[in-house]
């Protein structure tokens, strides 16, 4: 009798699985620390907030060690400015500050004592043109699930230019798109150069007690027109938060950033527009 081939290398990576149950220790390289930066500059005008911290073993299950004690200045077209260590690894602008739209932003970081073999490290991010949030609209779906979804919908007018943009959703001042999983990062392939009359921005899960709606709530859109690099590196980000597919694919590794000198993290420069809704039904 003649097998399908498909059924034999059914059989064949059944087997493989269950053979695959060994323990394997893995020996991982503690020995190599680099510096991990996460800083953005905005329009807002706000206190503005670079991070500094270190990168840690594997197994190391505390919150990753801060780096204190740099020197971290901003130049831009309008000069220098020195931020200011609030707490260990936090460095802050005061609350007048803002970007302003054109100008690149170098970031440069010079650290007491050195980190992955450095003390210097730079970053520079072009902030580009305000894309104006006009509204948004609030759309309830009961059938989408048992307890039905809330579509949030856009509306603003694309420019000509290839755009990369970020949207985060806060319900009554509280932001619930909170980690770098649950942004919504995309293109303007589809909308490039048009007026997006609606375009779904944002899903609300009612069967989420952490997003759920009811009525009088104010739900708030941002919208973040990025920089293509950064716009990259958050795609990646979400790649490697997500998890790979197919079942052998390649291992996960670190996201390339815009740190000089191997540091991880990103130096970003983006626009802010911001609209409201209220929940009705």
């Amino acid at each position: 009798m003649r097998f399908p081939a498909q059924l034999i290398s059914l059989v064949l990576l059944a087997g493989f699985l269950v053979c695959c149950t060994e323990r394997i220790d893995l020996e991982l390289d503690d020995s190599t620390v680099k510096l991990v930066v996460d800083g953005a500059v905005t329009t807002d005008t706000a206190v503005h907030t670079v991070r500094l911290s270190k990168t840690t073993s594997y197994y190391f299950s505390e919150e990753p060690p801060h780096v204190a004690g740099a020197l971290v200045t901003l130049r831009s077209e309008k000069g220098v400015i020195q931020l200011n260590e609030t707490s260990p690894g936090f460095y802050q602008t005061k609350a007048d500050f803002h970007g302003v739209v054109g100008n690149t932003y170098t970031l440069n970081i010079r650290l007491a004592a050195p980190v992955g073999g450095f003390t210097n490290y730079s970053a520079s991010a072009t902030l580009n043109n305000t894309v104006e949030l006009d509204s948004i609209q609030l759309w309830f779906y009961p059938e989408f699930s048992e307890d039905g979804f809330w579509e949030i919908r856009g509306f603003f007018q694309d420019p000509p230019s290839p755009d990369y943009y970020r949207f985060l959703v806060s319900r009554n001042s509280q932001l619930i798109s909170n980690s770098i999983n649950d942004w919504f990062v995309t293109d303007d392939k589809f909308i490039n150069g048009t007026y997006a009359n609606g375009t779904a921005v944002y899903y609300l899960d009612q069967g989420s007690e952490y997003e759920m709606l009811v009525p009088g709530d104010t739900v708030t859109v941002e919208l973040n027109n990025l920089g293509k690099e950064y716009f990259g590196f958050l795609q990646e980000a979400q790649a490697e938060l997500r998890g790979s597919n197919p079942l052998f694919s390649g291992p996960p590794a670190n996201v390339k950033g815009n740190i000089s000198n191997g540091a991880i993290g990103f130096f970003a420069a983006y626009s802010v527009s911001r609209a409201s809704a209220t929940v009705s039904y």
